[in-house]
């Protein structure tokens, strides 16, 4: 099997470039194997060589994978690349497409050769997951589940939302996780209207519904779940859209195989959710890819054109949501087998009662 910077390198020709420089967070990690590089430097990668450019705080953590020639060891970093790419004859250089202005700005009036953006190139590698990428999505996927048994069996009426959410960092990070992938979202009663509302000052009541939604990276990897649970009855109203929810997500994830289109997946479940009479009230997308970052290729949404590939996980996250009533989500990992599917989040996505 080609390692991560052979496969990069394998797609020069079609990409029509002599070099790719690596400069965002999640692909210097992927490319690298160092999760703290973000900021520190850039990898370049050529033809048939790969230059590692940052600074002394890195030079004793990489000496054994790199020679002197190989590990430039600089505060300067556009400059050795520049210098890298004038010194090897380098003729097009590709750069990630959201490259920062001030350094896209820099190598534009300095380097030799000729720039070309390109969007998603790591990124599209990253999809496809190695066995042992697979296994630690796996595995933080189960520590998603026993967070979520371990708020359901505490959380009462008169907790404060910021309360849940430092209770569940304390418990994930008491079983290995290094921290949150996102802010944990913790809402109850009007407030879970709000897809994205972070954890507040808030007290939780009886009757309410209260939507979690977390991520915690374990070992580099991190999961994505949302369960809704009640405190106590909950509105009919509010019952009967959960159900419609739940049955919506179940559509798409029968659905979730090789060559699945995101768009189509998306339809699937929007339509159920339109027929129900809840079309206005579900205002984002299906889901996304996740992995060494929360968000990543392919997106399952109404303009998505990506197709699902084998050995991937994405989520599949459908809500509705009631202005100043409530709202809710229901959100699993899911990975794309080479027939089918594979629910990584295994809690319950009935209704709790608690």
């Amino acid at each position: 099997m080609l390692s991560r910077i052979a496969r990069l390198q394998a797609r020069f020709d079609q990409l029509k470039i002599d070099a790719f420089l690596v400069a965002s967070d999640s692909n210097l990690q992927y490319l690298t194997a160092m999760p703290d590089l973000a900021g520190a430097g850039y990898l370049l990668v050529l033809h048939d060589t790969v230059y590692l450019i940052t600074d002394s705080r890195y030079q004793t953590a990489f000496a054994d994978q790199y020679d002197d020639q190989h590990l430039i060891i600089t505060r300067d970093y556009l400059a050795a690349v520049c210098d890298v790419i004038a010194q090897t004859q380098t003729g097009v250089m590709g750069f990630e497409d959201d490259l920062p202005y001030q350094a896209y700005s820099y190598l534009d009036e300095n380097l030799t050769s000729d720039l070309v953006a390109l969007p998603a190139v790591v990124d599209q590698l990253r999809e496809t997951k190695s066995a042992a990428e697979i296994d630690a999505l796996r595995a933080t996927a189960q520590l998603a589940d026993a967070g979520f048994e371990y708020v359901t069996s505490l959380v009462r009426p008169g907790m404060r939302e910021i309360d849940v959410s430092n209770l569940l960092d304390a418990f994930m990070r008491s079983r290995g996780a290094s921290g949150p992938s996102f802010t944990t979202i913790v809402l109850g009663g009007a407030r879970a209207a709000l897809p994205h509302g972070t954890a507040s000052q808030a007290r939780l009541t009886a009757g309410q519904l209260v939507t979690l939604d977390f991520g915690y990276f374990l070992n580099g990897y991190t999961s994505d779940m949302t369960r809704t649970f009640a405190l106590g009855e909950p509105d009919a109203k509010l019952k009967r859209a959960y159900q419609v929810v739940q049955s919506a997500q179940q559509a798409v994830i029968d659905q979730v195989r090789p060559g699945a289109i995101g768009a189509d997946l998306d339809q699937i479940g929007r339509d159920l959710i339109t027929a129900a009479g809840y079309g206005e009230a579900f205002n984002h997308g299906m889901g996304h890819g996740i992995g060494l970052a929360i968000h990543e290729a392919p997106l399952i949404s109404k303009r998505s054109p990506e197709m699902l590939v084998a050995d991937s996980v994405v989520t599949v996250e459908p809500g509705v949501y009631f202005p100043d009533l409530g709202g809710m989500r229901i959100e699993d990992d899911i990975l794309v087998t080479a027939t089918g599917h594979e629910r990584l989040t295994q809690a319950t996505r009935n209704l709790l009662i608690l």
